[in-house]
């Protein structure tokens, strides 16, 4: 048995010897953070952040980052790792995020994997093959010239389980293909086969209706503004950071950006980010769909949520007093 903290609680490694993590995915506006940092604090976790928005310094309002004392009261991992100029690629992530959990298991605590940038989570959970492949530009341009039909009878000749799997007519992802395979000398789909982590992978999925969802949207739009959004994405165009920066393009600061470009009314774009907002949470069952099985959903207006999947996390990771 390993102790679980101060609580005297512990869990018990399973009989394959993998050790735990945790899982909190869900829409955005479901309470994941809250519920991260309640099951935090009470099995002794650790968490490791599955949201691309939390990566940039400077960012803190429009991304909901957990406030100071938050961070400071449970430790964290992958916030206010880059500047806004900055990227982290899928693979870069999924690397950090295997060293985080990997470094939390060496301390004798819990990962705690939370967020709702659904593609990250699955690439961790299911352990995706990620070429670590940067792109050429000289390369790309050279297979653009050849034409999308010349490209893609060379993808057919080089990897047509590739082929089958893209649309003629996506030229991008053809050449991405094409790239990866010329430069790794080896078929891109040889290099996105799925090899499961070693972990006992335990999942809380946090669902609501549609109508509350949009309505604790639209709420924290409002706190959002009321807490000063417009005023950092002042400070960060102030700093050179323009709109046409990945990290820029995100939920509130593009609708915002715009509006300091004169180009809509503030109350229009305070308005287009909870309508956009409202949109991604759709896109979202895209990556959380209520019938994966490997999902343990709770509905958050259902009873003490807290209460009920700490119930849930010791009966599957065998927690006791």
């Amino acid at each position: 048995m390993r102790d679980l903290t101060g609580s005297g609680e512990t869990f018990r490694e399973p009989q394959n010897g993998h050790p735990p993590l945790l899982v909190i995915a869900g829409p955005t506006a479901a309470g994941k953070t809250a519920l991260s940092l309640a099951l935090a604090a009470r099995f002794d976790g650790e968490i490791v952040s599955a949201d691309s928005r939390l990566f940039y310094r400077g960012m803190d309002i429009g991304t909901a980052k957990p406030e100071p004392a938050e961070l400071a009261a449970v430790p964290h991992h992958l916030i206010d790792i880059r500047d806004p100029d900055e990227t982290v690629t899928l693979g870069e992530y999924q690397d950090l995020a295997y060293a985080a959990i990997d470094a939390i298991h060496d301390r004798g605590h819990l990962p705690i994997l939370a967020g709702g940038t659904g593609q990250y989570v699955q690439a961790v959970v299911e352990g995706w093959g990620i070429p670590r492949v940067p792109p050429h530009p000289a390369l790309r341009r050279a297979l653009r010239a050849a034409g999308g039909p010349e490209l893609y009878r060379w993808l057919e000749a080089l990897d047509p389980a590739a082929a089958a799997k893209i649309h003629p007519h996506n030229v991008r992802r053809v050449v991405r293909a094409l790239e990866v395979t010329l430069v790794s000398g080896q078929p891109i789909t040889a290099l996105q086969e799925k090899v499961p982590p070693p972990y006992d992978i335990c999942i809380a999925g946090l669902r609501a209706d549609r109508d509350t969802l949009y309505r604790r949207i639209d709420e924290r739009v409002d706190q959002m503004m009321a807490a000063g959004l417009l005023a950092e994405v002042e400070s960060l165009v102030a700093a050179g950071y323009g709109r046409r920066l990945p990290a820029m393009s995100g939920l509130g600061y593009r609708q915002l950006h715009d509006y300091l470009a004169g180009e809509m009314t503030l109350a229009e774009a305070v308005e287009r980010i909870k309508y956009e907002t409202h949109r991604f949470v759709r896109q979202q069952r895209t990556w959380f769909h209520p019938d994966d099985p490997d999902i343990h959903w709770f509905d958050i207006e259902e009873g003490d949520l807290v209460e009920r999947v700490a119930g849930f996390v010791k009966e599957r990771l065998e927690i006791g007093d």
